[in-house]
């Protein structure tokens, strides 16, 4: 499925930052270019919630990736020039382990009784292959929503790992608003009757709660602006009319309804319950009580904060306060927030705006 995926194998177990413990542990991940000589031009890659770790085309796998537009050769990563190693989460389903994955003291999935999951644990999993590698140093971490979460606990966790950090659609801990949405999406799936209590058959999930958590979330990572300006009232034809007195009459509802059903059954929802959660939880403030304290661990030389204005998942203001506090350690910070009406999920589709910010960030070595 994924032929250019590469694995980093623990034996030893995995402490996670909860209290939990993996006996072993697989971590999956991809690369593109090269190490070079110093070993000082890798970029280490921390992906959202749902991402495999497949975020561009290469020899190994031409099929195109989830920021194909972001990282090649002549793109604003530019390959040709950076060591780029995308790492799948820890606790997603694309290879690496998470409750999908089988225990090997038990011989069967994990499913709940994987130990609680922490955005700072995905960042560990990270460092772990940043090891395997043999990177002493990165140029640099970048992550958007929860991987952008990921780049900042990388780097409070590791302070002397990077030179470099760039965050985008991202914050230091999850606001209310957000916490709410993803709640509702957690308590619609475990609703579903074949969720039961996680331990659905892996080849028969609880499909209608995922398909309606989806939709919720893809609701959410748009601005209500991009969907009056994309679908405005559009019916569908009238070929495609259910009868049905509640069905599907407008084309908004046809979208959702069709991608909802893309995702169902290529994402497991135990995995999805969890990454989930783990956004929830972050709040790199969380041990001193200061955002500020926090990332001032790091020994950052240089970091780009990126956001979009229809945002509302994680907010502008958001952005704001994490370039703020990123600059009280005497950085060169750069905030830039793009007015795009696309919502969170602008750094994914709005790339006439994204790529030239990351292209001059990169640019400048």
């Amino acid at each position: 499925m994924f032929p250019a995926r590469k694995f980093v194998h623990l034996d030893a177990g995995f402490r996670m930052h909860r209290g939990g413990y993996l006996p072993a542990l697989d971590i999956a991940f991809e690369t593109w270019g090269e190490p070079n000589a110093e070993r000082d031009n890798a970029v280490l890659l921390f992906t959202g919630l749902s991402p495999s770790a497949h975020a561009a085309s290469s020899a190994e796998d031409p099929t195109p990736g989830w920021w194909e537009e972001m990282v090649g050769p002549g793109r604003p990563i530019d390959t040709r020039r950076y060591f780029v190693i995308c790492v799948n989460s820890l606790g997603s389903c694309f290879g690496s382990t998470g409750p999908a994955s089988t225990d090997p003291r038990t011989g069967e999935p994990y499913r709940l009784s994987f130990p609680v999951l922490a955005i700072e644990d995905i960042a560990a999993a990270g460092y772990e292959v940043v090891k395997s590698l043999g990177l002493l140093k990165l140029h640099s971490v970048i992550g958007a929503s929860m991987g952008g979460m990921s780049a900042l606990a990388f780097c409070t966790l590791y302070p002397r790992a990077a030179g470099g950090l760039v965050t985008i659609s991202s914050a230091s801990r999850a606001e209310p608003f957000a916490i709410a949405i993803r709640s509702l999406q957690r308590e619609i799936i475990r609703r579903d009757r074949d969720w039961q209590e996680g331990r659905y058959p892996l080849e028969h999930p609880p499909q209608t709660g995922m398909r309606l958590a989806r939709k919720l979330g893809m609701i959410s990572y748009r601005s209500a602006e991009e969907w009056a300006k994309r679908f405005g009232r559009e019916r569908i034809g009238a070929e495609h009319v259910s009868g049905d007195v509640f069905g599907i009459d407008f084309e908004v509802e046809s979208y959702l309804e069709a991608h909802a059903g893309k995702f169902v059954g290529s994402f497991d929802p135990n995995c999805y319950l969890y990454l989930s959660r783990a956004m929830d939880l972050f709040d790199i403030g969380e041990h001193s009580g200061c955002v500020a304290t926090e990332l001032g661990k790091a020994s950052l030389k240089r970091a780009l904060v990126v956001g979009a204005e229809s945002d509302f998942l994680f907010p502008i203001h958001q952005q704001e306060e994490l370039a703020e506090c990123l600059e009280l350690g005497h950085r060169e910070v750069e905030f830039v927030a793009l007015p795009s009406v696309q919502g969170h999920d602008s750094f994914l589709v709005d790339m006439d705006r994204f790529r030239p910010v990351i292209a001059a960030f990169y640019d400048r070595g």
